[in-house]
């Protein structure tokens, strides 16, 4: 099938560059870490993951790729565009069918993200449809950041300051929290623990790894070409995501 997607996608969009390609889902999402894509061709049905999970744990990403679907099946239609994509394919795939899909890909690329309305737009607008632009509610005050932690240690509980927190590391159904004398398990998931944190203090890296900036002590570049963050006092370096790269360029 790769091989296959490759040929029409040569014939559809010779200019385009093909940066990496995975035989499963697990693979794939490491891909989209290390290479940051513009787009993704995905497989609903792969080993590992399946393409809509994957697409799943894309949505909420920072720059995260335009997702399109290719499967055998139409039962998944509805399914996909839940889960954002962009566009849905069915095998097989039929040249004229994705040259409509490139077009699209293309315009939206190239395209500026468009502005949005001003108030006083909105507000000349309704006027013009004879309606009242409605008294905006005010908006909720915004959630104190997180300052206490609750993590099992085998029977017991322990509570953990935020400042001991060196870095959490999504693990599985868990988020390890790893302060100075070990690590932690807490079953909050890294995307609802994202929202709780001081993001001028935490700093997400990578789609399963949040860093204290204090205990950052600088960056390198691995002979793969990837971006480490150094830790204070710690052997271990955390992999830097491209899509959060440029947190440390003025590093």
């Amino acid at each position: 099938m790769l091989a296959y997607l490759e040929e029409q996608l040569a014939a559809a969009w010779p200019e385009l560059r093909i940066v990496g390609r995975a035989g499963n889902g697990i693979e794939a999402l490491r891909l989209v870490d290390e290479l940051a894509p513009d787009i993704l061709f995905l497989d609903i049905q792969m080993p590992g993951l399946n393409g809509l999970d994957l697409a799943a744990r894309l949505v909420d990403e920072k720059n995260a790729p335009r997702v399109v679907f290719t499967t055998a099946h139409e039962a998944y239609a509805l399914q996909a565009f839940e889960h954002a994509a962009f566009d849905y394919l069915l095998k097989p795939i039929r040249l004229e069918r994705l040259q409509r899909t490139v077009v699209r890909l293309k315009e939206t690329l190239s395209a500026p993200a468009p502005a949005a309305p001003s108030a006083d737009v909105l507000a000349g607008l309704l006027r013009q449809l004879g309606m009242a632009p409605a008294t905006p509610a005010a908006a909720p005050a915004p959630a104190a950041p997180l300052q206490w932690i609750r993590a099992a240690q085998g029977q017991e509980t322990r509570l953990i300051a935020i400042d001991e927190v060196i870095y959490f590391q999504s693990n599985d159904k868990y988020t390890s929290v790893f302060v100075a004398d070990g690590e932690h398990l807490i079953r909050t998931p890294m995307r609802q623990l994202r929202d709780q944190l001081d993001p001028q203090q935490f700093w997400q890296i990578h789609r399963g790894v949040i860093v204290a900036a204090r205990h950052v002590a600088g960056t390198r570049t691995d002979f793969r070409g990837r971006l480490l963050v150094k830790l204070k006092g710690r052997d271990e370096q955390l992999v830097v995501s491209r899509n959060y790269a440029d947190l440390f360029r003025q590093m």
